[in-house]
């Protein structure tokens, strides 16, 4: 009699944390710096979501991804996005064998469970498009057949901001799919001076931190972590500052935002935040879980006007003032144990 195979123990939030740090010591072994960025990939793989990455070119987007693979034993894919790409070159397609007298499926390079999507917005809208289904339903329809991607999936596409020619900006309906968009500085002083001495050495041997299984033993348990209602609120107060500003006392900002953070906003920002807190070791979310992630689920979900743009206002300082505007809830953190 065949067993069927069984899910590997969903690991407590303490278990969660320990192995999460190992995976990460075995990445920072690779990647200098970029902690946030670290921290917020790992966020988006515990949260089901996808991450957006702008930043200038050489500040190791690309090495995450794949260093993130080969720490968790994934499968890893990467796309150069270019104008001249088509949809069919990154779902795959049907080709005719005349040998066979038919057609077979050439699957394309979605199907892995890290892909990165680099400088997407060099492809025409068509070929950006073509992200949208598997990156919300997690599968690829190629004539008449669906075909699902592995399990986990994440992908993490990069933006260069310092150019224009030649680029194609993402749908608002694109970008709102991305659980996270995260902006890349340069590193500091000393985390440079890293990475230019680890470039005089063999690169180290990377072990295994994690396995697929874990990892989504991993996510389940980040669908356990409590969230108060009171900070599913708080989120969604957040969201609405964004939209109606002037009922929140930031009549200031009414002529800079045309349209403020969608639904999927305050649902990123609590998947995230109960994410976040299983990093920190917690079985709840705190309302600084939320404070951290707010710009990075909702920045690339405004919508401003031409008088944001000329006056140089960034999505970053609309929101410094709707978090300074919107009152924080207290929490009863007894009443937060007990559950």
């Amino acid at each position: 009699m065949t067993e069927t195979p069984q899910d590997p123990p969903i690991p407590n939030p303490g278990e969660a944390s320990h192995q999460l740090e190992e995976a990460l010591f075995e990445i920072r072994r690779v990647i200098a710096g970029q902690d946030a960025m670290l921290e917020r990939v790992l966020v988006c793989l515990l949260a089901h979501g996808h991450l957006l990455l702008e930043g200038v070119p050489g500040l190791a987007k690309t090495l995450t991804v794949k260093t993130t693979a080969g720490v968790l034993g994934g499968s890893f894919a990467r796309i150069q996005f270019t104008p001249d790409l088509v949809p069919s070159d990154l779902v795959g397609t049907r080709i005719y064998r005349p040998d066979e007298g038919g057609f077979d499926t050439e699957l394309g390079p979605v199907f892995c469970n890290f892909l990165l999507a680099d400088e997407i917005n060099r492809a025409p809208a068509k070929v950006q498009s073509a992200l949208l289904e598997v990156m919300q339903e997690h599968q690829v329809t190629i004539g008449h057949t669906t075909h699902t991607v592995p399990d986990p999936f994440l992908v993490m596409a990069t933006q260069n901001p310092i150019e224009s020619e030649g680029t194609y900006p993402l749908p608002e309906a694109q970008v709102d799919r991305f659980m996270l968009k995260v902006l890349i500085g340069y590193p500091a002083h000393d985390e440079e001076l890293t990475i230019v001495q680890r470039q005089l050495v063999d690169a180290p041997v990377l072990r295994q931190a994690l396995t697929l299984d874990q990892l989504l033993a991993l996510q389940r348990t980040a669908t356990t972590i409590y969230v108060d209602p009171a900070l599913v609120s708080y989120a969604v107060a957040l969201a609405t500052a964004t939209r109606f500003p002037a009922d929140h006392g930031l009549e200031g900002l009414r002529d800079y935002v045309a349209f403020g953070a969608s639904p999927r906003g305050p649902i990123s920002l609590i998947q995230a935040a109960r994410a976040l807190a299983l990093l920190r070791g917690r079985d709840y979310v705190l309302a600084e879980d939320v404070q951290a992630l707010v710009k990075d689920a909702f920045r690339h979900r405004l919508v401003l006007t031409y008088q944001a743009l000329a006056e140089e206002v960034t999505p970053d300082a609309i929101l410094d003032h709707v978090v300074a505007a919107v009152p924080v809830p207290r929490l009863d953190l007894a009443r937060v144990d007990a559950a």
